[in-house]
C-alpha cells in the first residue's frame, strides 16, 4: 500500500510538472495563453480534466473489474494546456517545441532525482528500505515511463505533435488529422488489442515491447549520466578546496 501511495504521489508530481512545462515553453516563445488561463501552476487540481482524468479512468476500472475481475491497464490524460500557436514566429515549429517540453521535463526530473540519489548514496546501495529512496526510485521510473509514453508518434500525444513539426507540410497536415482518432488508436493498439491477444494465448504488443525494451536502457543511461555528473561535481569541489 505504501508503494502504491508513493507511486501515485510521484505520478501526480510528474504529470503536473509535465503540463506546466508545456505552458512555460509556450510563454518563452511569446504565448502567454497558459499563464492567463492560470495553467502555469504546480497545483495538480488546475490540470484535472473531467473526461481524461476522472471519467475515462473510472470507466476503464469499473468495466475491467466487471468483465475480467481485475484491472489490466489504465489510461487517461490531464487537461490540455491552452496554446495560441499563431503567436509563435513559426507556429508548426513552435508547437513542436511546446510538445517536446513535456517529455523533456520528465526526463530532466528523472535525471535530477537520480543525481540526488547517487550523491546521497555513494556506496551505490539504493535499496536501503527507506521511504525516501522508495519514493525517489518510483519518481525516476514514473518520469521516464511518462516521457517515453508521451513520445509515441500518435497525435494528440506529444510525440505525434513533434512528428507534425518535423514532417514536410503536406505530410504533416495528413498526420495532424489523426488527432481526432488519437485516443481511440492509443486505447486499441497500446492497451486493448495487446490485452485481448494475451487472453487468446498469443502475444501482439509491439508498442509495449518497444517501450519495455527502451525503459531499462534509459534507466541505465540516466544512472550513468548521474554518476558522471556527481563525480565531475566532486572533482570540481575538490579543485576549489571545498568538501
Amino acid at each position: 500500500m505504501i508503494d502504491i501511495i508513493l507511486s501515485l504521489i510521484a505520478a501526480v508530481l510528474a504529470i503536473t510538472l509535465h503540463e506546466a512545462a508545456h505552458g512555460y515553453a509556450a510563454l518563452a516563445m511569446g504565448d502567454s495563453t497558459a499563464r492567463e488561463a492560470g495553467r502555469l501552476s504546480l497545483n495538480p487540481l488546475v490540470h484535472v480534466d473531467r473526461i481524461g482524468t476522472i471519467a475515462l479512468p473510472l470507466f476503464l476500472a469499473v468495466s475491467q473489474l466487471a468483465t475480467m475481475g481485475r484491472i489490466a491497464f489504465m489510461f487517461g490524460w490531464a487537461k490540455p494546456v491552452p496554446v495560441a500557436a499563431w503567436r509563435f514566429r513559426n507556429p508548426r515549429r513552435g508547437m513542436m517545441v511546446v510538445a517536446a517540453a513535456g517529455p523533456g521535463m520528465n526526463f530532466l526530473l528523472a535525471f535530477a532525482a537520480t543525481v540526488v540519489l547517487v550523491a546521497t548514496h555513494t556506496d551505490g546501495g539504493f535499496d536501503d528500505g527507506s521511504m525516501a529512496v522508495s519514493f525517489a526510485l518510483a519518481f525516476i521510473q514514473v518520469n521516464i515511463g511518462l516521457g517515453l509514453f508521451n513520445l509515441l508518434p500518435i497525435p494528440p500525444l506529444d510525440g505525434g505533435r513533434v512528428v507534425v513539426g518535423l514532417l514536410p507540410e503536406a505530410l504533416a497536415a495528413r498526420w495532424a488529422k489523426l488527432e481526432k482518432y488519437g485516443v481511440l488508436i492509443v486505447l486499441l493498439f497500446v492497451f486493448i488489442v495487446p490485452e485481448m491477444s494475451r487472453d487468446l494465448g498469443w502475444k501482439f504488443d509491439p508498442v509495449g515491447a518497444a517501450l519495455n525494451g527502451l525503459m531499462p536502457w534509459l534507466l541505465e543511461l540516466d544512472l550513468h549520466a548521474a554518476l558522471w555528473t556527481v563525480l565531475r561535481a566532486a572533482d570540481l569541489l575538490a579543485a576549489l578546496g571545498i568538501g
